[in-house]
């Protein structure tokens, strides 16, 4: 390994999930950096990956966004960004590579297991079928997102599944704090959108360049009925699978980290595998 950046994914949630690439060059690196804004492992888990490759120094958002620590780094010594799941499924990332590249950085990328590559078999609906993908977010200083719940619509309408991930910081800020949303705090988040929605329709101010009327419409009607699979701690020995409407959801247990599928139309194959999810 030479002096440059190195995005490396450590997978979903343990150092089992971990390729031996990953290993091999987080533990050759000079410089250590976990991110841990965009996602997290637990104490125990990052205690035992340092154990086997050595010290490591957690990051937020600010050192990453703006890196020029990191490059300043780079630039004489080899550099291990480590990300969970894959390094490049967010932008964040991407942007990253960019600008390393630009400023003639070597930046080197080792993937890693993806959730967005978890989850659609574990639960066993067809990958071919799922439409756009959405975050659900807190509700910063009281401003309500509806995006999440209109992109929902639009793939619901298509016959498309829907992989929603969670947030995880109630701040917004990206420095700490990290409290990733439960399932108490998904159904409030659905009904306040919903409701948001319904105010829009019924004062003629929807504006949306996603979805229509009717179909804004119908998924408001019908919140409490949404079918909702809920994915905790996907990857690790904790896995669990929950199939329920959005009216129960609040009554599921918590875990550490959880994301979502919104099922669309499903096949017979896809029906019977998502029964073995339910209460």
């Amino acid at each position: 390994m030479a002096a440059g950046l190195y995005l490396i994914g450590i997978g979903p949630g343990g150092i089992n999930g971990m390729t031996r690439e990953a290993i091999s060059a987080a533990k050759a690196a000079d410089v250590r950096r976990f991110e841990t804004y965009t996602a997290f492992w637990e104490e125990d888990a990052i205690s035992e990956l340092e154990e086997e490759i050595g010290d490591i120094v957690r990051v937020m958002r600010p050192e990453v966004e703006e890196p020029d620590e990191l490059f300043r780094l780079a630039s004489t010594s080899k550099v291990a960004l480590l990300v969970v799941g894959d390094p490049l499924q967010a932008t964040t990332h991407v942007d990253l590579q960019l600008r390393a590249i630009e400023i003639g950085i070597p930046c080197h990328v080792i993937h890693g297991i993806s959730i967005t590559g978890i989850v659609t078999g574990a639960v066993g609906l067809s990958n071919y079928k799922f439409g756009r993908q959405t975050t659900l977010t807190y509700p910063y200083g009281g401003w309500v997102a509806t995006s999440p719940l209109e992109v929902i619509a639009l793939n619901r309408s298509q016959g498309l599944h829907t992989l929603v991930f969670l947030d995880l910081d109630p701040t917004g800020a990206g420095v700490g704090e990290q409290r990733p949303m439960q399932p108490v705090d998904v159904v409030e988040a659905f009904r306040a959108m919903a409701s948001k929605l319904e105010s829009e329709i019924e004062h003629e101010q929807l504006k949306s360049n996603l979805i229509g009327l009717e179909a804004a419409r119908k998924i408001c009607e019908c919140i409490e009925d949404l079918p909702i699979v809920l994915c905790t701690d996907m990857g690790t020995p904790d896995q669990r699978i929950l199939s329920c409407s959005l009216s129960t959801l609040g009554d599921a247990q918590e875990g550490r980290m959880h994301c979502l599928i919104i099922p669309a139309n499903t096949s017979e194959i896809e029906s019977e595998a998502l029964q073995r999810w339910s209460k």
